[in-house]
Formats: structure tokens, sequence, C-alpha cells
């Protein structure tokens, strides 16, 4: 089975590519955003761990029902580096255990491709597991200008720093396999898509071997050891 990290800036259209890999090519999409949602609901171990560091920091922190206040956390941890480090901390281990349980049920229901939509792929080290690696992107400006029309609760300034706490699209570009541009028209974001899934989706002899779980771990092996000294070539290139 392949596994196909997509990431991307935040309001570079990500959730679009995703959305459309579901229900045109019919693929399977793991979405982390929203595992990341389902992980910080009441009374989980994250919520817990949020609750007790956040709550004196964010006064707002949580809402009349006792769930996480995501606005007001994202205002704070956005702002604040070392804030942004802890949450990361709190709720990337809780994701990446679920991750891993999902990629095993699609492994078992013999799915040929499947899509892990992450946005802090790269930051994460998630791409290490991943055959290939497509990023969508967009001119800042344009970031700036949907992520406003999205939350009009945000200010210039808290879209800004949201942009800034992530790698740059430069950085992701460099380090990605594929690239979808979505600056123009829905129908040019399509097209980028079919182009890619056609290039990337494995032939039935490659899925048909992967089935047996000698080749699955050599093939899962080959592909980390490449992930691995793919991305220290990008890295020794960034610096």
């Amino acid at each position: 089975m392949l596994i196909v990290g997509l990431t991307g800036g935040i309001a570079t259209g990500k959730s679009t590519v995703s959305e459309t890999l579901k229900t045109r090519h019919n693929l399977t999409i793991i979405d982390a955003d929203l595992i990341a949602k389902q992980v910080q609901e009441p009374n989980k171990p994250a919520y817990r761990a949020i609750v007790a560091y956040f709550q004196d920091k964010v006064p707002d922190l949580l809402k009349e029902d006792g769930t996480i206040n995501s606005p007001a956390l994202g205002r704070y941890v956005f702002a604040n580096r070392l804030g942004l480090t802890k949450l990361n901390s709190i709720v990337h281990p809780a994701v990446r255990y679920e991750i891993a349980l999902q990629v095993l049920k699609a492994y078992f229901s013999f799915n040929k491709m499947v899509i892990l939509d992450v946005p802090l792929l790269f930051e994460a080290g998630l791409d290490s597991y991943c055959g290939v690696t497509v990023v969508v992107t967009c001119e800042e400006s344009l970031q700036i200008e949907r992520l406003l029309k999205r939350n009009s609760y945000l200010t210039l300034q808290d879209a800004e720093n949201r942009i800034k706490s992530q790698l740059s699209n430069h950085v992701r570009i460099n380090r990605a396999d594929y690239v979808i541009d979505n600056s123009s028209t829905f129908e040019d974001l399509e097209s980028q898509v079919d182009a890619v899934v056609s290039r990337i989706k494995p032939s039935l002899w490659i899925y048909v071997v992967e089935l047996f779980p000698p080749f699955a771990i050599l093939s899962a092996l080959s592909t980390s050891l490449l992930r691995w000294y793919s991305r220290w070539c990008s890295r020794a290139t960034e610096e």
C-alpha cells in the first residue's frame, strides 16, 4: 500500500485537494486535523494535559460546555512559540498513535493507496513513513486573504503569525516530491490533482506483490531509507 503524504501551509487549499482526492478518485483519507480535534475532546488524556498547562495562561480556554476554545488557544500559541511547542508535544503523540491505527486499518482493508493529510507532515517527521509527498502551495498574499476571509475573528497580525509559525512554502516545495499550485481556478486545481494521481497510483502488479508481508516490509524499509536520505539532502540545501 502506498502512503501519500499530503501537506501545505494554512489556507493554501490543502483541504480542497484532500476532498478532491476523496470524491473524485475514491481514495481513503487519514485527516490529521480531524484526529487532532478528536483527541482533544473532553476527558481524553490530551484534553486534560492542555487544560492543566494552559488554563492559567488562556483565561477563556474553555467554552461553557467544557470543550476547548480553539480560537482563543490558537491566538495564544501562535503568538507564543513556547506555547505552540508545548501544545504540539501534547497533541502530536496522540495523533501519531491514531494515525498508525488508521494506516493499519487501511492496509488490512486492501487499499492500494491512502492519503495521509497532515499540515505539519515535515515538521513532525511523518514524511519518513510516506512513499510519496505532495505539497499544496500558493502565494503568501493569497494565503493571508483566504485566511482572513475564512476566519473573520483573526486580525492581519494573527494571520501573519499563523503563517510564520509554519515552514515556509519554499521549504515545503524543496522537500516535496510533487507540488500542486492552488493559485488559479478550481478547474486548474482538479487538473493538477488528476495528473499527480495518474503518476503515483501503484500498478496492480506492485499492489499484489506488496500484499505479502516480506515484500511489504522490505518496501517500507527502503522507502524510509530513501525518505531519510532525501530529507537530509533537502535540509543540506536549505542551510
